[in-house]
Formats: structure tokens, sequence, C-alpha cells
């Protein structure tokens, strides 16, 4: 739905407003044409029902929305005498139709003097659950959204189990787009498993249907800052939503602001040139510098003096283990043979010396194993760690060195996903970033890196025959972007499914910045452990310089503060009263 399609919508709901109430509002003391003027007749009804004005602006806010209309359909019927039970459930399901009824058919009066306290305990339990239900959406939808990190895409920046408060006000809150949805919940109601959310396109066909038309435009609220390099960033998954994470299978088609949650880092913005070298990133020619707090992790080899023993599993920790190093003779393998591992068991060539070549044989690939079973050797293997790790480890536990790994093997998962552009996620690019109004070449080389925005992002048709791009139907050999795109990618190098393999985040998909770390729990996922708190995480903040600085007993002391003061206060004012 554009702009004008959504101004049509709103005048519809207008006139479906004055047909339903105009009699209600002569009876109320107004006029009737005050029931057609749009803004102004909901600023005369909250006068009718006696509720405050800025009830309205709640009324305009989508989703918010879905909880006020409800809200004031009761509101109105009983300001005019209809406070049954039954009166209360045929305006809810009837979706605020009973209005016409009563306005058309029943000798109702305005009750002018209506008490607004709820007459019973369950009225006034009911009021309160509806104003709790109502605030935390509007700031769950608009300000701070609770997020948890599912993957070690981030170790050991952020960790499996982190629970975060993400701003969205920080890059100005995205406004909702689907309009018919479940408050306070994404894309699946917890415990019934089902979509939260009326689609607008079948998630299996991906075939779009009517309710397309009650989708908003793409819209945001002003923001106080900008994405800049080196934030860590919360937004919609571009790629959504796959079975299983690093297999490429065909997704589920979603609205845009009910695609799943990702939270990488920042590493290039619109305008830059973006490559990877043996691992490492660039940015304009440059090598990417992370934040101080930043705990960049990619897969090393380790080389130990004799067998690797479980002292040396200890020392580099258990969950870090990246794969199987496997080491052949030269002189058991004919060149062809070799070629023939290479091709057939998609492994890495890592090095070679004088008698022996040695591959990385995948991440735990066992197939890999059993095939070469009695020509690997024991005394190498890969594990993930940081820069520093790697340093520190050297001399200890026999290991006698510890050496960067990379892909070398040309992947057709890595961005852009082409036989024409190969590339691994250690080796790829320079690539360019794209900026909003910046109008580049078109022709079939580049059409890879561009292909999914014009199609995907921007809503055009996209056809090629021979050498020829046509775009909605007219030959084109250029384009202009209209909007600004990312680049995201996890700390956690070699376990991260990034913008290396699905390509850049556009500004539409952007939902905020996490600031603050409110719980932390260790062995989350199920059956890793028993579930621990990490105590020295509990309420730090994510940005700045520096190590984490947990907050946790500067927040209980103000909370026995409150309390402490709250009890002198009651009874300071018990006894003003004697």
């Amino acid at each position: 739905m554009n702009g004008t399609q959504w101004i049509v919508f709103i005048l519809i709901i207008q006139i479906i407003h004055f047909l339903g109430t105009w009699k209600l509002y002569v009876k109320a003391g107004r006029k009737a044409w005050e029931a057609a003027i749009p803004i102004y007749n909901a600023i005369i009804l909250m006068k009718i029902i006696k509720r405050p004005k800025w009830w309205v602006f709640l009324l305009f806010l989508p989703i918010i929305n879905l909880l006020m209309f409800p809200v004031v359909w009761v509101e109105t019927i009983r300001s005019f005498g209809k406070n049954s039970l039954l009166d209360t459930w045929l305006v809810i399901l009837t979706l605020g139709l009973y209005i016409y009824y009563i306005n058309y058919t029943q000798d109702v009066q305005y009750n002018k003097e209506r008490d607004l306290n709820p007459k019973s305990a369950l009225g006034e339990w009911v009021s309160s659950i509806i104003f709790a239900i109502v605030a935390a959406t509007f700031v769950h939808t608009y300000f701070i959204q609770p997020y948890v990190i599912p993957t070690g895409s981030l170790e050991k920046t952020l960790l499996v189990g982190d629970f975060l408060f993400v701003s969205k006000f920080h890059y100005g809150a995205r406004l909702p787009m689907t309009t018919l949805a479940a408050p306070m919940v994404h894309d699946t109601i917890p415990g019934l498993g089902i979509r939260s959310y009326i689609a607008d396109v079948d998630p299996t066909t991906a075939e779009k249907s009517w309710l397309n038309k009650l989708q908003l435009p793409y819209m945001r609220l002003p923001a106080i800052t900008k994405v800049d390099r080196n934030d860590i960033v919360v937004f919609s998954w571009p790629a959504d939503t796959v079975v299983r994470f690093f297999k490429r299978a065909k997704g589920v088609q979603k609205p845009i602001d009910k695609k799943s949650n990702y939270v990488k880092r920042c590493v290039g913005l619109p305008g830059d040139s973006l490559a990877i070298k043996n691992g490492d990133i660039y940015v304009n020619g440059n090598k990417f510098v992370f934040s101080e707090r930043a705990k960049r992790q990619t897969s090393y080899v380790v080389t130990t003096q004799g067998q690797i023993d479980n002292s040396v599993i200890s020392l580099l920790g258990r969950e870090n283990f990246a794969g199987n190093v496997i080491s052949i003779a030269k002189n058991t393998l004919s060149k062809d043979r070799a070629d023939e591992l290479l091709d057939r068991m998609q492994l890495n060539k890592i090095k070679e010396d004088s008698t022996r070549i040695y591959y990385m044989g995948g991440f735990i690939n066992d197939k890999v194993k059993a095939y070469l079973d009695g020509k690997e050797e024991t005394n190498m293997i890969l594990f993930n760690m940081t820069g520093d790790e790697a340093n520190n480890y050297t001399g200890k536990a026999g290991i006698i060195s510890v050496e960067k790994f990379t892909f070398t093997r040309p992947d057709t998962r890595v961005f852009p996903q082409s036989a024409a552009h190969p590339g691994t996620e250690d080796n790829f690019g320079p690539i360019y970033i794209p900026q909003k109004g910046v109008t580049v070449p078109l022709n079939l080389r580049v059409l890879p890196y561009y292909k999914k925005i014009i199609k995907d992002y921007e809503n055009n048709t996209i056809s090629v025959s021979g050498n020829q791009i046509s775009i909605n139907g007219q030959v084109a050999d250029t384009y202009t972007f209209k909007q600004n795109y990312y680049w995201m990618m996890g700390d956690n190098h070699h376990r991260s499914e990034d913008s290396k393999f699905w390509g850049y985040v556009p500004e539409n998909h952007i939902v905020g910045t996490p600031i603050f770390i409110w719980m932390s729990v260790e062995n989350l996922v199920a059956g890793e452990g028993d579930i621990k708190v990490r105590w020295d995480r509990v309420f730090t903040t994510v940005n700045g310089d520096g190590e984490p600085v947990s907050y946790f007993k500067y927040f209980l002391i103000l909370l026995a503060a409150y309390f402490v003061g709250n009890y002198f206060w009651k009874k300071k004012k018990a006894k003003s009263r004697i």
C-alpha cells in the first residue's frame, strides 16, 4: 500500500465511522458533521466518552490502534447506557459494527454523568491489564525491545544466552508495516506455534493476496544517530527464513517487519568498497579496525609436539573445536588422486611440506575421516579462537604452533552465489555497497551483485535476453538505488552466516541497536548442561571501551533504597492521618 492508497483507506474508515455514529454525536449534543471530519471527529469522540485527547494519537499508531479500537467501541456504547456484558461482547465480536445497530434502531440517551471508575474489583483488574498491554506494546514497538542471543555468531563479544534490550529510537523506530498482527510478539504466538500476523503473501507459494493492500509503506521516526561502522545492529534477516543454517534451501516469504531478527556488526556503510583478504576485512582499501570490546574469532590450525590429548583439548576448550586436519604422505598419492580428493571430498588445502600435504577436512566431517582412515596424523587440529588467544597458546600443553586458517576452495554459497564470481568466505571482493541515489552501470557481469536488490528489495521486474537486461519491461544499462544498504558480519568469522553469504542488508530492514545486557544465562540451549547465570555480565552495557562492567550491584542498591524509602514514606503518611 503506497501513501495515496493509505489515505484512501483512512477516508473509507472515516466514512464508515460517520455512517455508524452521526446520530450518537447528535444525541450527545454535538453536530452531525463533526462525525465526518478526520481526526477532529476522534477528538470530539474523546470528549463524548470522557477520555483524554491523547488517546487520539494512539488510534493512529499501527498495532497500538488494534488494541485501542475495541476499548473505544466499548466506551462509546457505555456512554449511551449499553453496559451489559452481552453488549460488550457484541460490539467486540462485530468489530464495532454493533454501534450501527444502536445508532439506527435504539432510542438511547447520552449519559453525560457516566462514572468512569470500574464498578467491581474484576472491572478494575481488567482495566489495569488493558492499560498495561497498551503501554508495553507502545514501548516494545517504538522504543525498546527485548532480544536474546540464540547463536554464537558474535561470540565472544556477545554470548549465547545474553538477554538484551534493543533500542529502536537510536536509528529511528521503524513503524510497523504489517497492520493486522498480535501485539508484543514477533512472527509466532508462543505456545500456539501459529503466525502472529495475517500475511500479505502465502509463505509456501510466495503469491501475494488481497491483504497486501493493508501493508503500510516503509516509514521511520526521526533518528538520534546513524548506523556507523562497528555498531552492533539488530535487523530483519534479508534471506528469511531457512530451515537450517549454512544449508541452501527455499526461503519462507514474510513481510519485512515479520522476518527473523538477527544481530551482527556493521562493517560496511553505503558507498563503501569492501573486500576480504585471508580472513581480514578491508574497507575502502584500509584494514578494518574492530572496536575495543570486539573479540573477533577465526579458525586456527593448532600443531602439537605429540598426539593431541585431553590437556590440549581442555586448554583450547572443547566447545571451540572447529574441524579436522588431515595429513597425507605425498608418496601415497598421485597428483590426480590429490585433485580427486579436493573435488570429491570438498577439502581445503592448508599447507604442504617436503613429505606431506595437509587438508582441512570439514567441520567434524566423519565421512572424510572414515574415507581417509589411516592416512591422517593426530598432532594437528582446528580450533576457533581470538588473535590474542592464538598468541598465548604457543608453548603450552605441547603446542608448537598456532597458525591462522583460511578457506581456499571457491564456494558458490559465498556472495553473490555465482560461479562467475568465485570466492571464499576468507577471500572475495572488492564489492561496492550500494548508496541511495547512486547510479551504477548494469551489465551481465555485475548483475549477480545487484539482482536481489533490484528484484526483491526494490520491487522491480527483471529479465535477461542474450546480453540485454530489462527492468520493468524497459532495456536498462544503468540502475539507480532507491535506498541505502549495509554489510553486516559476525565477530565469530567462521561460525557466522552473514553478509558474506547472503549479501547486503537494506536500510528498511534495520531494527535497532542493543544497548544493555539485563541477564546472561550459560547453557541456555537445551542439552548443553546446567543453566547458570553469568553474574559478571548481568546489567552490563553492550557498547563502550574496555571490558564490560556489571552495574547489577548498583541496581540492587537503588532497588533496596526504593523499598526502604517507600516503607518510611507510607509509615509517615499513615501517622499524619491519625
